[in-house]
């Protein structure tokens, strides 16, 4: 019988697979004697694809290290066709068509014919004649700045009376197509040219990390040009089967990106771990940049061990500027990882004033990398395009997979945090109040005390054109205690962010005694003392026991274990203060250390008199020893250079099976690794490389070192290389 409506076709995921398209469509039989010679024929296309030329130089594509054709979206570039005779407009008739993915439809996008037109016109696709000369043309050829992007296949179709003669297949003419920062009718323009440079043309960041008592930062290699990225990029939408038709939607890839990025659920890119034993893969401290990872993936198809939220956060980034939407790290200090976003981080204490693990869920890491997207966003009201949360770490699930965004960054301050995606978590993790609560014995909570200004205390990313930290809370929270940052609140709240406050807690009266601590500056592997005072305002006399737990964290905020639990009684005498010192031995904390090497302090203590429980917690990071790199001689494009990078064990031990990495962007070919078996106590590591830069300007050296005792430990430096001279 006759077939009823369109065929349905089968989901069409795939920008690798490809269909043969029939180099000839014959309407009927050719008849005898009609040489198809005659017709005018193609004899060779030119790309102009060099990265001196015109396309590349004018797309801002100059920096990939590929071969092929690569343009921008919405923005003419040029070929010129060579046929078998000169074209005769009033007699030939013919066309461009750029096919992508298996099952080319036009009302898709991913089969496009492109009309010959007298004039171009942007928002269109169209192909202009700009010279003829003997039997060659050239073309001037205009993309729609909504087209698909990824790699296309290239052919040219002539028209003859007995149908269609087409190019062959020639992987020379596939032409890659990007987003388009620099066009104003792209969903991701973005109009000043030091923020393109820095957000979609720049290889190299900064992270910040550590914690807002001290800060750290790590420089990381983006690579979105080196070569083979732009290949592994694209195979990421492949994996995360995103329909070729949405790939032209920034907010799809962005929210696409943030699921495949990490390997939860969905066999994507980086494996995450956060138990400090890295069996069969690579520790996060490790890794210098994107490239190996991203490299490694699309070769293997397996995901690569193992990343923390930074790594997550450096990955995904390189994905956003390689396929050319603007993109940058964000680092949030104090993050509430908030089990169910109520707001509210509950932390318990006993009657004894001891933090009771089994009842505080959530927790509290001291810092937090996510990344942000820049785009418009069509499906919102007006005023909450620009910056976007896309963040890929795994943490909460949504909408049935681990990802979060992109949530809109205006969205958030405002309170607005009905706009999809997972704004009700991104406003949480900026936006939570520390209610402390003591557990009695009857079963009743008491509040004891509530801290509302640590959590998303400092929020930071890269300024542009430097390393430097750029503070950017204000575009997530008005500031603290204002009308408007109150009306955000309560904004979010009305949509729906839960706010716990339930019946059986009382909330206690303050008290006349304060108490703080400080704990002293310390490089990893020394002695050092946490110093509490407490300050009596009142006229009675109090005893009080106090009680100081250290304990292992990770950056997560999650509590590996405890190594210092020490107690004491002070008497405080009225209208008076008092300091008590207590030292902490490097014995005591080194045994446990983890990647991070954090030590965070709680300190909590009880007025006999007055039952009533003062608590503190702090958080201390512990200075790390660096790696230094010189690179003595001169430093010129094309000539040999020497590299060597030094490391001076501090420790009190030896330290064994020690990798050393080194990486530098446009100086070294690839990321090198070396081993040493040991490196005895205060002796010193060299390690001596050659290289030949392949690029003049600023470049930077970035080096990582670890082993089971020392994470983290890194050095860089910035060293300007010279053209060659001309003789």
């Amino acid at each position: 019988g006759m077939e009823t409506g369109r065929r349905a076709l089968p989901p069409n995921t795939s920008n690798a697979e490809e269909d043969e398209v029939p180099v000839m469509e014959m309407t009927g039989l050719v008849p005898r004697g009609v040489n198809l010679k005659d017709f005018l024929e193609v004899n060779e296309v030119h790309m102009f694809k060099g990265v001196q030329e015109v396309n590349k130089q004018e797309h801002h594509t100059d920096k990939y290290y590929h071969p092929k054709l690569i343009v921008r979206r919405g923005q003419a570039f040029q070929i010129q066709i060579d046929f078998n005779r000169p074209y005769n407009p009033e007699k030939d008739q013919f066309w461009l068509e750029y096919v992508i993915g298996r099952y080319p439809q036009q009302n898709k996008g991913t089969y496009i014919p492109i009309p010959l037109v007298e004039e171009l016109q942007s928002g269109t696709w169209g192909a202009k004649i700009t010279w003829k000369e003997g039997s060659s043309i050239r073309l001037a050829i205009m993309s729609a700045p909504t087209c698909i992007v990824g790699k296309f296949r290239f052919y040219v179709a002539v028209l003859t009376p007995f149908g269609i003669l087409r190019t062959k297949r020639n992987p020379e003419t596939d032409t890659y197509i990007l987003f388009n920062p620099w066009c104003p009718e792209d969903s991701v323009f973005l109009d000043d040219e030091k923020e393109r440079e820095e957000y979609v043309l720049n290889d190299l960041g900064v992270v910040f990390h550590g914690d807002i008592n001290n800060m750290k930062t790590r420089s990381w290699n983006y690579g979105q040009f080196e070569e083979g990225i732009l290949d592994a990029c694209l195979y990421l939408m492949d994996r995360a089967k995103l329909d070729l038709s949405g790939r032209g939607n920034p907010i799809k890839i962005s929210r696409i990106g943030s699921a495949v990025i990490n390997a939860k659920d969905d066999d994507g890119v980086v494996a995450g771990c956060w138990d400090n034993i890295y069996a069969y893969g690579v520790a996060p401290s490790v890794w210098t940049g994107s490239v190996d990872i991203l490299l490694e993936y699309h070769s293997s198809g397996m995901p690569v061990r193992y990343g923390q939220c930074w790594v997550f956060a450096g990955v995904f980034n390189t994905f956003l500027r390689c396929i050319g939407i603007p993109g940058r790290i964000v680092t949030n200090y104090s993050s509430a990882h908030d089990n169910d976003a109520n707001l509210q981080l509950d932390v318990f204490v006993d009657e004894e004033g001891k933090v009771d693990p089994k009842l505080s869920k959530d927790s509290i890491w001291n810092y937090h990398c996510w990344n942000e997207a820049w785009m418009t966003r069509p499906d919102l009201p007006i005023g909450f395009g620009g910056w976007q949360v896309v963040d890929s770490t795994p943490q909460e699930n949504s909408d049935g997979m681990y990802r979060c965004g992109p949530a809109s960054v205006q969205a958030i301050k405002h309170g607005h945090v009905c706009f999809q995606f997972d704004a009700p978590f991104v406003f949480a993790e900026v936006n939570s109040d520390i209610v402390y609560s003591k557990a009695k014995k009857d079963g009743t909570r008491v509040i004891e005390h509530i801290e509302k200004d640590r959590i998303g205390k400092l929020i930071l990313t890269k300024e542009i054109g430097s390393d430097r930290a750029k503070d950017i809370t204000e575009q997530y929270k008005f500031q603290e205690g204002t009308d408007e940052e109150r009306l955000a609140l309560e904004t979010a709240l009305m949509y729906g962010v839960k706010k716990k406050t339930s019946q059986d807690t009382v909330h206690q009266l303050g008290t006349d005694v304060n108490m703080d601590f400080q704990v002293e500056n310390a490089t990893l592997g020394s002695d050092f003392k946490v110093t509490v005072t407490f300050r009596n305002n009142g006229h009675n006399r109090y005893t009080a026991t106090a009680y100081l737990s250290g304990n292992i964290v990770f950056y997560t905020g999650v509590t590996k274990n405890e190594f210092k639990s020490h107690s004491f009684d002070v008497t405080l005498e009225p209208l008076s203060s008092k300091s008590v010192d207590v030292s902490i031995k490097s014995s005591e904390y080194m045994s446990h250390l983890l990647e991070q090497a954090s030590l965070h302090f709680f300190l909590t203590a009880r007025l006999n008199e007055t039952k009533k429980i003062l608590a503190k917690q702090k958080t201390s990071v512990l200075q790390i020893p660096k790696l230094h790199i010189k690179v003595p001689g001169e430093k010129v494009v094309g000539k040999e250079m020497s590299v060597i990078v030094e490391f001076t064990n501090p420790l009190n031990q030896k330290l064994e099976n020690v990798w050393v990495r080194l990486d530098g962007p446009g100086l070294l070919r690839t990321t090198t690794t070396k081993m040493f078996r040991e490196i005895p106590k205060n002796s010193t590591l060299t390690w001596e490389e050659k290289c030949i830069p392949r690029q003049a300007g600023i470049r930077k050296l970035i080096a990582s070192l670890n082993c089971d005792a020392l994470r983290h430990v890194y050095g860089e430096l910035d060293l300007e290389i010279e053209r060659k001279p001309f003789l």
